[in-house]
């Protein structure tokens, strides 16, 4: 039997003389302070998970905390009313909720997490963020209940929760508590320390040897909360590194203050030798100064997501009986699709829907950016987490939840947070080279001081292992990246994949589809023009009964015009891509679509009146039957306002330009002539477009694709970096990399030129850490840079890097 443990293996408290409980792990009894801790710890083992136990580089909150004493309260999660607002259906039994995790104290906890929800039976993915402590978690419902998958969790000593942005800020402030603790603790140990070197420095050996023992002694008292509570974190993650066989930034940060320290205390004991307690205390405090900034940057970013889960109300105000005025408040979980609410001035909207009656204005600036009110009238659109500024609006819902709009953004945004961009990957694989060739340096050095002058060999190696600046490779990019991010989120670019920012810098050939994304895409017919018998009228019953079940933007237009009219019920109605519609009415074939396709059917040419249309660069649809040609319509799609302007700015960039559509080539050319856009080429199928952009890549052109609509979705995924526009269909919004919330090109040219910023920025802060350690590490090796320098020198390369990325944020708010 060995030797009783005083702490608890598992949370690291200490055991009760009374208590005498042990799990057996690896073959060797581990003592517990608890039956909870017992539960957990055996519980981690029977899950073949031992190995968070290496990985943890901090201890557990306690068990009895975290283990609720009835499991049985659980089963409320199971409660399809209590699921509706942090649980989606994915497939027919596929379920995904957003919880909320509580205990997570270092990447093991992650890992430990991960590894034991995602072997419960059923569930088929578990994904969790360390800078959020946000799980998404995916089951079966037919194997697996959610409560199931919260006792699982609660098991190992965590707590989950629905996703609570609340509770996420607490964790957030906890956080900061802990390093602004530690961040005390340093600087005030630095300024006490620095009040009894000063002394010794400027007596300048005249001081009594009694004296400066006694200054010795004090500063050796006031290093040591420092180096114990303050670089704790060091020592732990080099600890763990050092475990996993790995090299992190914290390894060489850790050898540098451990070694200055010891030796520092060796020299107060003994009497002999130099003391740098005033270096290890000023390193320690400005390297925890530059990571509290990151962790700010980083807690940022984060609330910018979180801003947008604390949009919607908790309640709103039904009108059950509408017309009449009388409502009822109900929490905003429970309203459906077709129900009819009210919202007041000041008011927020809490779901999306369509205005029935009043007219006022909304503010939509933190979903689009856009800071301008908009004006809401019967008809118009209302988006979830806008606020009503004008009068009351009665607005029909039309979807709620997670089905709502603010909802796919949100998720979008998370999309690219678990995201790793390829230049933070770079970033840290070269910092990892750097560690081991900088211990390696560091080692060669301290023996050829040994070497040749042994008193100064110890100093000369600390000094090399902390003038270095490795965390500037991997520190500077993800803020930079981040701080980009928030900024072009709150101008309406939402960023949804993580290489997005990189790719749109380095975007040279921006390729705009038409209808919907340089246009508005709402088709108006502006001329009908009869080609046989019947009246307009007539032309118009036929024409929107045909395009009856379509979706597309002309379909809309001509049902638009006809609106009011009884329309036919045609039969064996098919839809030809990119070409028009065919239906049958009392034994008769019609078609509506390009004249060619008509003309199939009708089988005589295109008159010419439609030619002279088409070449007047309006939209021209034709309508026609087995007994010859019915109707044409001249349709025109309204240019965005900010079109012409956008398009400008990109070419004074050096962006070349290209348009790529499925309309008529008379109209594609028409407007590229407005614009001023050379390439512009029409009627083009998906796959021709498709085509047309591998054809720019081969020619080592970086393409961004902008663009809007289904047929989009393969352009978009082919291009380096694709961009939807905000009101484009759900597809192409899911398949972007980046999406203009706003619906205004002008975003696009301001959000060019803010990614090209953060890749300069980016690049500065390379170089200079590349510069600084190139630098600063010979000069260190030749015994020209004293620790103390050395400390001051690497924590103001980390701060400088970081606030080098933050100038992006001040750019913004200018």
């Amino acid at each position: 039997m060995p030797t009783r443990e005083h702490d608890c293996y598992h949370c690291g408290l200490p055991i009760p003389d009374d208590v005498d409980l042990a799990v057996d792990i690896e073959g060797t009894p581990h003592h517990m302070c608890c039956t909870g801790c017992q539960a957990v710890a055996q519980s981690i083992v029977s899950s073949g998970l031992i190995d968070y136990y290496r990985r943890r580089d901090a201890m557990p909150e306690q068990a009895r905390e975290a283990m609720p004493d009835e499991l049985k309260d659980l089963g409320l999660f199971d409660h399809p009313d209590f699921q509706q607002g942090f649980v989606k259906p994915i497939g027919e039994h596929e379920r995904e909720a957003a919880l909320i995790l509580e205990g997570i104290t270092c990447s093991a906890c992650i890992w430990l997490n991960e590894q034991h929800v995602a072997h419960q039976p059923g569930v088929t993915a578990v994904d969790i963020n360390y800078a959020t402590r946000r799980a998404r978690v995916r089951w079966d419902e037919r194997k697996i209940k959610l409560s199931d998958i919260l006792a699982a969790i609660q098991a190992i000593g965590y707590r989950a929760y629905p996703y609570d942005s609340a509770r996420s800020e607490q964790i957030s402030q906890r956080e900061r508590r802990a390093a602004l603790w530690r961040l005390f603790v340093a600087g005030f140990g630095m300024m006490q320390v620095m009040m009894y070197a000063f002394p010794v420095y400027i007596a300048d050996g005249d001081m009594t040897a009694d004296i400066e023992s006694m200054m010795r002694w004090a500063s050796l008292i006031l290093t040591a909360p420092v180096v114990l509570y303050s670089a704790a974190p060091f020592f732990s993650h080099a600890w763990r590194d050092i475990k996993l066989r790995r090299l992190g930034m914290d390894v060489p940060v850790a050898l540098g203050v451990g070694a200055a320290f010891v030796a520092s205390c060796w020299a107060t004991f003994t009497g002999k030798g130099e003391v740098y307690f005033d270096s290890v205390t000023m390193f320690v405090f400005f390297l925890l100064c530059g990571r509290y900034v990151e962790m700010l940057a980083r807690q940022k970013a984060v609330r910018g997501v979180e801003e947008l889960g604390k949009a919607l109300p908790a309640f709103a105000e039904r009108l059950a009986n509408w017309p009449d005025p009388e409502g009822e408040r109900v929490p905003v979980s429970q309203l459906q699709a077709g129900d009819m609410i009210r919202v007041k001035p000041g008011e927020t909207v809490p779901a999306d829907g369509i205005v029935a009656e009043g007219e006022s204005e909304a503010n939509e600036a933190l979903l689009t950016g856009e800071s301008r009110p908009v004006p809401k009238k019967p008809g118009a659109q209302v988006t979830g987490g806008s606020v009503n500024i004008g009068s009351p609006l009665c607005v029909r819902v039309t979807r709620t939840g997670e089905h709502t709009r603010l909802a796919a953004i949100r998720q979008l945004m998370e999309r690219a947070s678990v995201e790793k961009p390829r230049v933070v990957q770079q970033a840290d694989r070269v910092a990892a080279y750097f560690i081991v060739a900088l211990l390696v340096l560091a080692v060669v050095t301290a023996g050829w001081w040994w070497w040749h002058d042994p008193d100064r060999a110890l100093w000369v190696f600390v000094s090399v292992l902390v003038v270095s600046c490795p965390c500037a490779l991997s520190l500077a990019t993800p803020v930079a990246l981040t701080v980009a991010t928030d900024a072009l989120a709150r101008m309406g670019v939402l960023v949804t994949r993580g290489h997005a920012i990189e790719a749109l810098a380095r975007a040279d050939h921006f390729v705009f589809d038409k209808t919907g994304t340089l246009t508005y895409g709402e088709m108006r017919v502006e001329q009908i023009r009869l080609l046989g018998q019947g009246d307009e009228m007539e032309v118009l019953r036929l024409a929107a009964g045909l395009e009856q079940g379509s979706e597309h933007a002309i379909a809309e237009a001509l049902r638009r015009r006809g609106g009011g009219l009884a329309v036919p019920a045609f039969g064996s109605v098919a839809a030809t891509t990119g070409q028009g519609v065919a239906g049958v009415l009392d034994g008769v074939t019609y078609r509506i679509g390009r004249p060619s396709f008509v003309a199939d059917l009708v089988g005589s040419p295109e008159p010419e009146a439609l030619q002279a249309d088409e070449r007047s660069g309006r939209t021209v649809i034709a309508l026609g039957s087995a007994a010859g040609w019915i109707a044409g319509f001249a349709l025109s799609d309204g240019l965005r306002e900010d079109s012409p302007a956008a398009l400008a700015s990109l070419r004074e960039k050096g962006i070349d330009l290209s348009i790529l559509s499925g309309d008529t080539p008379a109209t594609v050319e028409a407007l590229a002539r407005e614009l001023g856009v050379a390439d512009a080429r029409g009627g083009m199928t998906p796959e021709g477009k498709h085509a047309a952009l591998r054809g720019l890549q081969t020619e080592n052109a970086i393409v961004a694709m902008v663009g809007d609509g289904v047929n989009d979705a393969p352009v978009l995924a082919q291009a380096q970096v694709s961009i939807a526009m905000g009101g484009g269909t759900d597809l192409a919004r899911n398949q972007a990399d980046i999406v203009l919330l706003s619906g205004r090109l002008s975003s696009l040219a301001e959000g060019l030129d803010l990614s090209r910023r953060a890749l300069k920025i980016i690049r500065q802060n390379l170089w200079w850490s590349f510069a600084y350690n190139f630098t600063a590490v010979p000069l260190a090796m030749s015994g020209l840079v004293t620790p103390w320098m050395a400390g001051i020198g690497m924590s103001a390369s980390s701060l400088f890097v970081v606030l080098n990325a933050l100038r992006l944020q001040r750019g913004r708010q200018r």
